[in-house]
Parts: structure tokens; C-alpha cells; sequence
């Protein structure tokens, strides 16, 4: 994947969970998701063009596309304050799609990293699916939480890493990964269950 794009996507993703926290407002996101998806559209089809038909270019270009159109959906739909169900089922395509993608980083491309991530991305979409597309918003919270603890793992620190030659990609490496991942999605799991302890006895 583009690592200029992909340090983007963490920034657009921090402030999606930021938004699903209630922390930024839903039309103050919109822009930043335009933006990105609009570079997430345009860097793959460059990079298409130029690949000359090596179809290994093709299908490492391929999958930006995935972003670029949750992004400029959730942009416009923001701004035009559209129903979120559209943006919801085209998530469960997209988590369907990155399990994929991360079978083939295991498997064809040798890059187990990867497919750590790409598996991180598929949970996120799987839930973005439930919240928005089947509108199960008891979930909100943890979505929000794991959006923000995952997007700088998942996106800029990798990108930063690997603009720098210091990305590396073996077994130990991935199994590393995937316990980061696994902390920060229990970590967020705790978070919005606090929160809900809180409001109940608040409530109460």
C-alpha cells in the first residue's frame, strides 16, 4: 500500500473515532474524509497507469481503492447528512475484501505484517457494518475507542516506518503485531464499558 496515503488514513481515521466518541462534530469530519478519500482514489489509479500491466503492482495498488471510497462516502454523506446505512453495507464488503488482502500478504507476499493489519482493518469495518448498516449502537462507543487506539498501529506508524527503511516484516514481527492489536482492542473494550458504568450510575 501507498505508505503517503496510508499516514493519512491514520489521521482520517483518528478523527472518525474521535466523531463516533462525540468528540468531533459529524460535518467538522466530512472535509478531512473528502480529502483522503479523494488521495486514496487518485494514488491507485496513478499507480495503476504506471504498472504497465504487472499484475502484482495492480493488485498492491488495488486495495487503496477500499479507503478511498469509505472515505469520500462518509465525507458526503456527513456533509449532506445522508442516512449511514449505504456507508454501513459497503463496510461489510470492505472487511470481507481485507480478510482477502491479508490472505494474500500472508501467503503470496510474504509480508505477515500485513496481514496483521489488514486483519486490524477488517475488524474495524466489520464493526463500522454493525453500527452503521445494521444500526446495532450499543456498540458505538467501542467502535469509537477502537478506531482511535488502532489508527496510528495500523496506518502511520507503519507508513513512517517504512518511508524510513525501517519497516520489518517476519513471524516474531507479526505475532508482535497481533498482540499489539489484541491489547488495544481489549483496552477499548474496557474503556466504553467504563463509560457505560459511569452514565448507568450516574443515571441511577
Amino acid at each position: 500500500m501507498n505508505n503517503v496515503g496510508l499516514l493519512y488514513v491514520g489521521a482520517v481515521l483518528l478523527v472518525n473515532g474521535l466523531m463516533l466518541l462525540g468528540k468531533v462534530p459529524t460535518r467538522s469530519a466530512g472535509p478531512l474524509n473528502l480529502f483522503v478519500g479523494a488521495l486514496q482514489c487518485v494514488t491507485p489509479t496513478v499507480l495503476i497507469i504506471q504498472a504497465g500491466g504487472d499484475t502484482d503492482a495492480i493488485l498492491g495498488a488495488s486495495g487503496l481503492y477500499l479507503f478511498g471510497f469509505t472515505y469520500l462516502y462518509v465525507g458526503i454523506a456527513n456533509l449532506a447528512n445522508l442516512e449511514p446505512e449505504g456507508v454501513g453495507w459497503f463496510s461489510l464488503f470492505v472487511a470481507g475484501a481485507a480478510v482477502v488482502y491479508a490472505g494474500i500478504s500472508f501467503w503470496r507476499q510474504g509480508d505477515p505484517v500485513f496481514g496483521v493489519i489488514w486483519l486490524a482493518w477488517a475488524l474495524l469495518w466489520s464493526l463500522f457494518f454493525l453500527v452503521l448498516g445494521l444500526g446495532m449502537t450499543g456498540l458505538t462507543r467501542f467502535t469509537g475507542w477502537a478506531v482511535v487506539l488502532l489508527s496510528q498501529p495500523t496506518c502511520s506508524v507503519p507508513a513512517f516506518l517504512a518511508m524510513t527503511g525501517a519497516y520489518t516484516s517476519d513471524g516474531p514481527t507479526a505475532l508482535l503485531a497481533a498482540g499489539i492489536g489484541v491489547v488495544l482492542v481489549a483496552t477499548a473494550a474496557l474503556l466504553s464499558r467504563e463509560r457505560a458504568t459511569q452514565a448507568a450510575t450516574a443515571t441511577a
